[in-house]
């Protein structure tokens, strides 16, 4: 993808002066006259950042404001080390909030909408953003925060909540609970806005099936603001990203080297507008591709693929690279398979043992052929075979937060 003239500015203007500005960059870019680069052609030389060098500069040696000027700090959840910490200005607040609002209009909300934010506050950076897009638009925020499902559904029936917003597995989670009680004709849903982790679509149908929605795609991380850079439409063929803060590029993740638009690799994002911690060449691990052309929508904004995945999701097996993206292909192709499903890696009497647990509404008597059907194809597609079990619908653990559903226990 090129840079438009808006980006271009905005980006040369930011490497102007960041080594003078953040301690973080003159360091990165030591020996690099970063200062007098003008074409997309020099930017691509520049090295990516990465996560590794976010941790090293904790807790605030991201900063490229005086400490003053930081109003906010988000971090990521620490739980694999040093957690990340992502300071913010006023404006970048302001900038967050404009962007998610445009999410919550791209998905046809309005300010006469009532949203239920179910994703957590604190530190991460889910609630308040939903919320603080919720109050830009003028539409009425119910911040309920995760868990409690009896007073979600209380607050959902009683504020006639038509918005929910949260992640996949929560949603799963009530909707699985709506249709226990029966309730579903007593709720005014209309939209439901989910992100922080991928779905496959017989799940998205389920649980759009069971609450009665539509579904948007909504798409950020902790380090580029957070969720808000981009939102599906109602076409629902991909992410539309707000280009006037965010420029991205799609790399081939083992070589670094820039990929077409249309093929699939690792996305990495410039935050050219933010003067918190203004991101350079960030590679963000999730895979997906530019999706060349104009959507059918109208929107100028171009798109990303839904994401397929993550380059540090990937497990191998037997010699086979398998990412869970391929696992919810699969299944949702499957009739009989409800779209749940947990994989459980073993290493046994000296070799490599892939069960794969699935739900399926189907009774005990069926179950087999399934099994069979199942296992021939994830043979077919990913080229190991699993051993597969069928279960029943609610027998997996539900989540909250996000699920997870690959467990490797070879080590």
């Amino acid at each position: 993808m090129r840079m438009n003239g808006y980006q271009k500015e905005n980006i040369f203007r930011l490497l102007s002066d960041i080594k003078s500005r953040s301690p973080f960059y003159a360091r990165k870019y030591e020996g690099i006259e970063v200062e007098s680069m003008s074409t997309q052609e020099e930017f691509e030389t520049l090295p990516f950042t990465d996560k590794g060098d976010l941790r090293e500069a904790y807790p605030l040696g991201l900063a490229a404001v005086p400490e003053r000027d930081i109003v906010r700090i988000h971090s990521s959840s620490g739980t694999t080390g040093t957690p990340v910490v992502i300071p913010y200005t006023r404006r970048d607040v302001e900038d967050w909030a404009v962007m998610f609002e445009r999410c919550y209009r791209m998905a046809g909300v309005t300010e006469n909408d009532r949203i239920q934010i179910t994703p957590g506050y604190g530190l991460w950076t889910a609630g308040i953003g939903f919320q603080a897009g919720c109050e830009r638009l003028g539409a009425m925020a119910i911040p309920m925060g995760p868990g409690n499902t009896e007073k979600q559904l209380r607050m959902m029936q009683d504020l006639k909540t038509t918005v929910i917003t949260g992640t996949s597995s929560y949603a799963l989670l009530l909707s699985e609970e709506i249709r226990k009680r029966g309730i579903r004709d007593e709720l005014c849903l209309k939209k439901g806005i989910i992100g922080s982790e991928r779905w496959g679509e017989k799940m998205r149908q389920s649980i759009a099936d069971s609450l009665g929605v539509d579904f948007y795609d909504i798409y950020g991380l902790t380090e580029i603001y957070g969720p808000g850079i981009g939102i599906s439409c109602d076409y629902r063929n991909g992410i539309h990203m707000w280009d006037d803060y965010i420029y991205f590029e799609i790399i081939d993740p083992n070589t670094g080297k820039i990929l077409p638009d249309g093929e699939t690799g690792e996305l990495v994002i410039t935050a050219f507008r933010k003067e918190g911690a203004p991101l350079i060449r960030y590679r963000t691990h999730d895979l997906t591709r530019i999706i060349p052309g104009e959507c059918p929508c109208g929107s100028r904004f171009p798109r990303i693929d839904i994401i397929v995945g993550r380059t540090d999701d990937m497990v191998k097996v037997k010699g086979v690279n398998m990412f869970p993206a391929q696992f919810d292909e699969a299944i949702s192709a499957l009739d009989g398979a409800t779209g749940e499903y947990q994989v459980m890696i073993d290493h046994l009497e000296g070799r490599d043992i892939i069960t794969l647990y699935f739900e399926t509404d189907l009774c005990e008597g069926s179950r087999q052929d399934l099994e069979r059907d199942m296992t021939a194809l994830i043979k077919s597609r990913i080229g190991v075979t699993v051993v597969s079990k069928a279960v029943d619908v609610g027998y997996l653990p539900r989540s909250e937060k996000k699920a997870h559903r690959f467990f490797d226990n070879r080590y």
